[in-house]
């Protein structure tokens, strides 16, 4: 491991693209991941690269990065095209976790337009469905992805706050989740002729990349369309969703963030663990953080140390209720070790790294009440409520 100074710009040797590690000495930042960060820098057409402080090593790139070139490199945003989190207001009578916990609907379970016609969380359905990619509607996935139900724990931006509906102890659904495989299927059509080159068709691979970002954010929509309607509750709008796997124009050029939330005056859910708190953050980052800001807490274990040493530590039975006292819901035995809140970073030194740098302002926190990641083995979650004239 290393750590690195606020800001710390250098300069690869023989390319003149920048590397600027966005983090403070009290940072944990993995050599390895910065080591990646300078391997992208090298490649033909950097410009810059700009590394969060939840930087962690990825499959051949760094997560946690917004990169900017002259070309575009399908594989510096990875295979889950449109990957984001999406905030939803919810109102209960009651929040009362296990009960609620038990109540979630089975995630893995896909929406099938002929199966489940009458299923109402096909409301938020407006059009087609994007690339006609009906398999995995209505998923949360696995790895990291979740749907959480959360408490407004503390506003720091009361009249930022009041814009967007909230108050301290108004409920919300956090989903984080992807593509479902089309933004796999596009980049694996790719990397098979060309390999982790750029490709010589940008604006073929934008359309189709365009299509997996609708699919996500549609996606999310249903998500928690469909826990809303198990809850009791009616579905509402986002107030925040932003995709963190994508590659966008800006400035004539390509900029490639992987793992890392759009920064030029957007709202941002930054998320924690499911034992920690999470941050919805007003983003003002400039240039030289590429326009960005950090998705989450960033993983400080693999899955396979993660295992390991949380074997040793803890039981299953203690993963399933955080420090903070709320329930995860996760049939997956490993998973539920995988993705324990020790494997993660500091949420809080994340999110004031940002500020430091100016990157981000904090506007409330969020706690988690239920973290749902796969239906619990043997679970009977209630069916969703069927209501006439709702597609």
């Amino acid at each position: 491991m290393s750590q690195h100074q606020s800001g710390q710009e250098s300069r690869p040797p023989s390319t003149s693209a920048t590397v600027t590690v966005f983090a403070s000495p009290a940072s944990w930042i993995e050599s390895a991941a910065v080591a990646q960060c300078h391997q992208v820098a090298a490649l033909d057409g950097m410009i810059h690269v700009a590394a969060m402080p939840d930087l962690h090593p990825g499959k051949g790139a760094p997560i946690g990065a917004a990169m900017t070139s002259t070309v575009l490199y399908p594989f510096l945003v990875g295979s889950d095209i449109g990957c984001g989190i999406a905030v939803f207001p919810i109102a209960l009578r009651r929040a009362v976790p296990e009960r609620l916990a038990a109540r979630f609907p089975d995630l893995d379970r896909a929406l099938d337009p002929a199966r489940d016609a009458d299923d109402p969380a096909w409301a938020v359905l407006d059009g087609d469905v994007p690339a006609g990619h009906v398999e995995g509607l209505g998923t949360v996935g696995r790895g990291n992805h979740f749907v959480e139900l959360a408490r407004i724990d503390t506003v720091f931006e009361p009249d930022h706050a009041s814009r967007l509906g909230l108050v301290t102890g108004d409920l919300v659904l956090i989903v984080h989740s992807g593509s479902r495989g089309l933004g796999e299927r596009i980049l694996r059509a790719h990397t098979e002729v060309h390999g982790a080159g750029p490709t010589p068709a940008p604006a073929a691979y934008l359309a189709r990349h365009d299509d997996a970002v609708r699919w996500g954010s549609l996606n999310r929509r249903l998500l928690a369309a469909r826990v809303a309607h198990a809850l009791g509750a009616e579905p509402t709008a986002p107030i925040v969703d932003q995709c963190h796997n994508l590659v966008e124009v800006h400035d004539g050029n390509y900029l490639h963030r992987k793992g890392a939330a759009p920064g030029d005056g957007r709202d941002v859910l930054i998320a924690g663990t499911r034992g920690t708190p999470s941050y919805l953050v007003a983003a003002h980052a400039g240039p030289e953080a590429n326009h960005s800001v950090a998705h989450g807490a960033g993983r400080k274990m693999s899955r396979a140390d993660a295992l390991r040493r949380g074997r040793t530590k803890h039981t299953v039975e203690e993963l399933r209720r955080t420090p903070v006292g709320s329930l995860v819901v996760c049939g997956d035995r490993q998973l539920l070790f995988e993705e324990a809140p020790t494997a993660y970073k500091r949420i809080e030194q994340v999110v004031a790294d940002l500020v430091d740098h100016d990157l981000a302002t904090p506007v409330a926190s969020t706690v988690p009440l239920v973290t749902y990641k796969t239906p619990d083995a043997g679970s009977t979650p209630r069916p969703q409520r069927r209501r006439r004239g709702r597609r």
